[in-house]
């Protein structure tokens, strides 16, 4: 039996209401939820396993873009590369350059942010920014994360 593809039509997914799964062919289904919220899902197996990626809701994603994404997808399945793994891979890698390109001042600020409710006592909190600010953000606090290092001048 042959598979069939493009099953969805635009009027479709427009006029789609009543909860559950709408196949467009070959993993793509379009989600309708009990509260009327549409998304896009890809199902697919990987390794004995079943999963589920979203590929967005149909505000912003498109029929068309939709299965060009799935395919995408479907291409990196062919080589056996998790589609969901990769994109949290570059999410990661994201965060991280962006990470990178903070101040080391931004830095220090968010890790007092994170640190501060394990202190003992609040004096701790301004013992730091004063140590920071006295000793290290005159001399590179200014400077990207990335660029600061243990070597010495």
């Amino acid at each position: 039996m042959a598979r069939t593809f493009h099953r969805l039509t635009a009027r479709a997914v427009a006029t789609a209401s009543k909860p559950g799964m709408y196949a467009d062919g070959a993993g793509l289904y379009l989600r309708v939820a009990r509260a009327g919220g549409k998304s896009w899902v890809l199902r697919f197996m990987l390794d004995g396993k079943a999963r589920e990626m979203g590929l967005g809701g149909v505000a912003k994603v498109g029929l068309a873009y939709a299965r060009r994404r799935a395919a995408d997808h479907r291409l990196l399945l062919s080589d056996k590369i998790d589609p969901i793994e990769r994109r949290k891979g570059e999410h990661r890698a994201t965060k991280i350059e962006a990470a990178r390109e903070m101040s080391f001042d931004d830095c220090a600020a968010a890790y007092i942010k994170a640190h501060e409710a394990g202190w003992r006592h609040a004096k701790h909190h301004q013992q730091w920014m004063n140590s920071l600010g006295r000793h290290v953000s005159p001399v590179f606090g200014t400077l990207p994360v990335r660029v600061v290092g243990t070597s010495i001048c």
